[in-house]
């Protein structure tokens, strides 16, 4: 018996290293496109727009009159600097400041980018087909659109990225005795798996989306808004596919898409007749993401393990996820007649 419990806590720690391991490659794929598509953005409006743009542009505004500017590619390089800058700031506090540095530097970070971009969209926006850089036209509500924009960016990255609390134990005090548990305990399952590639998928083509946006801001064009449209439907599936979190506990079983959790499905027991753990493939289910084949639902984040659970109406739902046979223990467990909801 020793030996199994043994046994049981080094696959525990492999599988936990394994989560934490992808969890890292998830956020430096992601952070790192978002980093160089923002560098690209700043870059990249201006020399698009080259066309269509004075030399030098107006960079400045004092109230609604146009008073200082740069030239072109000053105007372009400059704010890619002091990217560039943040950057390595952001770096340095994250190495130096543990995990709370991390969530500030990530607002900072998201604040910045989006602030940058946005003020670069309306810099060539005001001085899109003007004869010179003084008569650029004034900016008015865009100040404060990009002002939100970037509190909310900021405010986005500190909340996925905010130091997050212990996992739920394996077993937790409860009310009372449960049958088929320790008596004055209640258990608790949770397992999470992620598919850096489609977190990849989603970060660049959210990264084309915005680009669009903002060329489409900045007057470049109706193509920009009709390529935008496209792009933002793929993030947003590729964000909501990237990563599935299962939690099992005497409510029954949660399944969370994304790093936000949302969308989310419930089942409670008296939904389930059963569950089991079972080895499916993409190839066997039609691919990757949220598919739905002869085999029922499946939510294919990487081949292996997964937990499958036998609805009493539709069809089965299975989910990728590790250490799948105990949560499939425990859901048979407050699922079965003798459970401590009918006691």
């Amino acid at each position: 018996m020793s030996g199994g419990s043994q046994e049981n806590g080094r696959d525990g720690g492999q599988g936990e290293v394994r989560k934490g391991t992808a969890a890292r490659t998830v956020g430096l794929l992601v952070s790192g496109a978002l980093a160089l598509g923002v560098f690209a953005l700043l870059l990249g409006l201006p020399w698009v727009a080259h066309g269509r743009l004075p030399e030098p542009v107006a960079t400045h505004w004092s109230g609604t009159r146009p008073d200082g500017s740069m030239s072109l590619t000053a105007a372009a390089v400059f704010p890619a600097a002091v990217w560039v800058t943040s950057l390595g700031a952001a770096a340095v506090a994250r190495w130096r400041g543990g995990l709370q540095a991390k969530s500030w530097s990530a607002a900072g970070l998201g604040f910045g980018g989006a602030l940058l971009t946005g003020a670069q969209a309306s810099i060539v926006s005001a001085n899109l087909d003007r004869p010179s850089w003084q008569e650029a036209r004034p900016l008015g509500a865009e100040v404060l659109l990009v002002l939100v924009a970037a509190v909310a960016a900021g405010a986005l990255a500190w909340w996925l990225t905010r130091p997050q609390g212990p996992g739920p134990l394996a077993t937790a005090p409860a009310d009372g005795p449960r049958l088929d548990l320790p008596d004055g305990q209640r258990a608790v399952w949770l397992s999470r798996a992620v598919n850096p590639w489609l977190g990849l998928l989603a970060a660049v083509s959210g990264l084309g989306a915005a680009g669009a946006a903002l060329a489409g801001f900045a007057g470049l064009g109706g193509a920009a808004w009709a390529t935008a449209g496209p792009l933002a439907v793929v993030a947003l599936a590729g964000l909501g596919c990237s990563s599935v979190q299962a939690r099992v506990t005497e409510r029954g079983l949660d399944v969370a898409f994304g790093p936000l959790g949302r969308p989310s499905r419930h089942w409670d027991p008296e939904q389930i007749v059963s569950a089991r753990a079972e080895t499916r493939t993409p190839g066997q289910v039609g691919g990757w993401g949220y598919r739905l084949s002869g085999r029922g639902t499946t939510v294919m984040l990487r081949g292996g393990e997964c937990l499958v659970i036998r609805p009493r109406q539709g069809p089965e739902f299975a989910v990728s996820v590790d250490d799948a046979e105990r949560g499939a223990a425990l859901l048979n467990t407050l699922t079965s007649p003798r459970s401590p909801r009918s006691a």
